[in-house]
């Protein structure tokens, strides 16, 4: 099952407490593996992604369980796993780089520092700390929700650094469309992106979005939209386009057993078995 590290940190960029979940792969301490440095992908809403019980909806992507499977398969190569927590009261403002006019009603946000505090505080401390290989071909960010626009926002501001994003469910109603937009035109897009969505993203009417016109119906016709929108901005943008995986679920929702349900697949794309 790997191994699970959790430490924390003060942040600079944002000035609190950070926690970080490490996840390493079945024998990474063996004796035969002692020189070996492996990639690594970063996602955002750690506390989700290992343990029902740190979870904040009381469910999680296994994603544990699903390495372990996948790679003693031989489907996907041995990677670490950094599970960034967010902090529940402070979420939507430190992930994301633009308002979201529709469910946040424009509140402040900080998240244009997102990709720093990963390039300049995560990255280092973990490359400090344990074997993993450098350079964006080795290097993902994932995320879902505002977790997601955070992770295509790094995947924008830092192509130095990361090359392969896992994108579920994103928010794309932040920022009233600005994701789409930032990805027609890119000079260095990523290397492969893994998309994923469901068709009944919203389950339940907010009173924000029915207050501006936008039902569960159109919400629902709108999340799909907007990722079908940024795979293929991806796939005909810069010198070399991104390969993109989109993956559209019928009937899915907006949790972690839909963005469980796809990680498999997404994680196979990205990081496939040498």
């Amino acid at each position: 099952m790997g191994e699970l590290h959790v430490e924390q940190f003060l942040s600079e960029t944002f000035h609190d407490t950070q926690t970080l979940r490490v996840w390493l792969p079945p024998g990474y301490h063996d004796a035969a593996q002692v020189q070996r440095k492996y990639p690594v992908l970063y996602m955002l809403d750690g506390q989700n992604l290992f343990d029902a019980c740190t979870s904040s909806f009381h469910s999680e992507w296994q994603i544990d369980e699903t390495l372990t499977r996948l790679i003693e398969e031989g489907k996907v190569e041995p990677i670490i796993v950094v599970g960034i927590d967010s902090l529940n009261i402070q979420r939507a403002e430190e992930y994301l780089p633009f308002s979201d006019g529709v469910f946040g009603e424009g509140k402040p946000v900080q998240g244009a520092k997102f990709p720093a505090f990963l390039a300049n505080e995560v990255l280092p401390r973990i490359g400090r700390e344990f074997r993993v290989q450098t350079g964006r071909e080795h290097t993902g960010v994932g995320g879902s929700s505002y977790g997601s626009v955070a992770a295509l926002y790094a995947l924008l501001e830092r192509p130095d650094v990361f090359g392969l994003g896992l994108l579920e469910s994103t928010s794309v109603q932040a920022g009233n469309g600005e994701l789409i937009r930032r990805t027609r035109s890119l000079i260095l897009p990523p290397l492969r992106v893994s998309i994923g969505v469901g068709t009944e993203e919203t389950g339940v009417a907010k009173e924000t979005g029915s207050k501006l016109g936008l039902t569960v119906e159109k919400m629902n016709r709108l999340l799909p939209w907007g990722s079908q929108q940024i795979a293929d901005n991806l796939k005909n943008t810069g010198a070399d386009a991104s390969d993109v995986k989109l993956t559209v679920t019928v009937g899915a929702r907006h949790e972690e057993k839909a963005w469980a349900a796809r990680f498999p697949a997404a994680v196979e794309f990205l990081f496939p078995a040498k």
